[in-house]
């Protein structure tokens, strides 16, 4: 890739290597459920096979995705994603045991914890895995979680945020003050008076994460984050991302070095082109399944659509009066209202389209963030994305556990090796090193 250098933020670095990490997500389509050798998530030894992989291939951090309630579809357990996984605070402690290197990194909710607590298991985290624990940061408006607190929408959407940056505070706060006073803080979002009981790490405390692509998202990243997630891999708005955050961290008094930007990304791979996208072809189809069809639409019609065939017309039906069933979990705020508009443009397009049940799904469904073709093309790639400076790595997707994280570490790191944009050794110990971040004051 030639041309005149985008303008992100950072200055052009010929020698930037490529930070990795995987999540290991637990709801939505992106793991193929369908083949029988896919690995149970309620199992310590599918997580150790693929942590112990992932350091062997030298990633910095291992990310585990957490739901604070059971998906369902129509008032019943939704048998398309995960149920039963265990507490991610507690699972990373587990494999803190069998790994000795790779990060850790929690998701854990500002908006159903409370800050002393929270703190300090995450800083439990951090001291017995010598300095690798993060804490992925996140926040939601959605009454049916808040119901199992009952807190059923207890927060506005617009007011999330402002409680994760004061809780987010008081734990840094609290992190801080091992062996000095009570840490006090007052507001009408947080109140907590408490007394550090867990000394620092080596890395002096967990490292921050958050997925910032909402304004109040980048804020809160700019505000406190040590690495940030994002949506953005297409190179140009990856480079429209980088730039709005650094001059969001230049307004806030920290270096452009002070994060990291990971964006979100599933890869494909294979040894042509046409393969990884013939590859590519097939992994979407079996993500978006006839039975996620099904379900998709009932969330929808607000009804059993069982007796219907995916493969054939929309229902003729007329849909519920009310809006979404929000027992599927989060609902993004624009899908909140609106959903007869919608069903009335799908059945338009289904019909100029001549579309089936599932082929309506699939041409709805947003596409997922992918790099797709051969090891040695996906290593050019990423090593103008970080060298331009519009990323600092990427955070993978899995669709396939282990064998989509094999294929990476087995063939793309060794592509990125030979380039000179990836380690050949841990050079740290602890996770803010593998990330080269600024020590902690």
């Amino acid at each position: 890739m030639t041309g005149e250098t985008p303008d992100t933020g950072a200055p052009y670095d010929p020698n930037a290597q490529v930070h990795l990490g995987v999540f290991y997500t637990g709801v939505g389509p992106q793991l193929v459920w369908s083949r029988p050798t896919e690995r149970p998530h309620t199992a310590i030894e599918s997580f150790v096979e693929v942590a112990q992989l992932l350091e062997r291939g030298l990633f910095d951090a291992f990310f585990l995705g957490e739901g604070l309630r059971l998906r369902e579809n129509r008032g019943r357990v939704l048998e398309l994603d995960v149920a039963g996984r265990p507490d991610a605070i507690t699972q990373l402690s587990a494999l803190a045991a069998v790994t000795g290197r790779i990060g850790l990194v929690a998701t854990q909710n500002t908006t159903y914890n409370y800050p002393a607590d929270l703190a300090r298991r995450l800083a439990s985290l951090d001291l017995l895995s010598d300095g690798r624990a993060g804490w992925n940061i996140v926040t939601t408006d959605n009454a049916w979680t808040g119901a199992n607190f009952r807190h059923g929408g207890w927060l506005a959407h617009e007011r999330r945020y402002e409680r994760a940056t004061q809780f987010v505070q008081t734990a840094k706060d609290l992190w801080a003050s091992f062996g000095g006073p009570a840490v006090e803080r007052q507001t009408d979002l947080v109140s907590t008076r408490a007394t550090a009981t867990v000394p620092a790490s080596r890395q002096g405390r967990p490292v921050l994460f958050q997925a910032g692509d909402s304004d109040g998202g980048r804020e809160l990243a700019a505000a406190h984050a040590d690495v940030v997630f994002s949506a953005n891999t297409q190179f140009d708005q990856a480079v429209a991302y980088a730039a709005d955050l650094r001059a969001r961290l230049n307004r806030h008094r920290r270096s452009a070095d002070s994060l990291r930007i990971l964006p979100g990304a599933a890869v494909l791979l294979a040894p042509t082109e046409a393969q990884a996208r013939e590859k590519a072809r097939w992994v979407r189809e079996e993500q978006l399944s006839a039975p996620r069809a099904m379900a998709f639409f009932e969330q929808y019609w607000g009804a059993d659509l069982s007796a219907y065939d995916p493969h054939g017309p929309l229902p003729g039906i007329e849909p519920s009066q009310g809006e979404l069933d929000p027992s599927r979990g989060t609902i993004p705020l624009e899908q909140r209202t609106g959903k007869l508009e919608r069903i009335a443009a799908w059945r338009e397009l289904a019909e100029q389209k001549s579309l089936s049940i599932l082929e309506l799904y699939r041409e709805v469904s947003p596409r997922e963030r992918w790099f797709v073709g051969t090891p040695g093309q996906i290593a050019e790639q990423w090593v103008h994305y970080v060298r331009t400076r519009a990323v600092d790595g990427f955070n993978i997707t899995p669709h396939l556990l282990p064998d989509s994280l094999t294929d990476i570490v087995e063939l793309l790191v060794p592509e990125l090796q030979e380039r000179g944009a990836y380690r050949t050794a841990y050079e740290g110990t602890t996770l803010r090193e593998h990330l080269a971040l600024p020590r902690v004051p």
